[in-house]
């Protein structure tokens, strides 16, 4: 499963890029393969791995704010690994070779 997610504390400190931090933090510390962009990180795990790392990330921004926001998305599909690494090369090769469906 990838889930792509975003954690912020709502309600507190107008700077929330420590807390943010800390999640990246507890993420990376998971050992789960992923990846942080500017909006959301993403995390590649069984269905109870990924839920569980979001979970405790929203457990640490809870001790700074009274109210957290959660946005994520997920991608279940039984049987495949290596997706969070798979899907981007797929793009880029389409992109190298030039390849435009319409």
């Amino acid at each position: 499963m990838l889930g792509s997610f975003s954690v912020t504390p709502m309600g507190g400190s107008d700077s929330v890029g420590d807390v943010v931090a800390g999640c990246v933090r507890i993420v990376r510390e998971s050992g789960l393969p992923n990846e942080t962009g500017a909006m959301f990180t993403t995390v590649e795990g069984s269905p109870a791995e990924v839920f569980a790392v979001i979970e405790r990330c929203i457990a640490y921004a809870e001790r700074f704010a009274p109210r957290v926001s959660v946005v994520a998305k997920f991608d279940h599909r039984p049987g495949h690994e290596g997706a969070l690494e798979a899907k981007v090369a797929r793009v880029e090769r389409a992109l190298s070779e030039g390849s435009d469906p319409g």
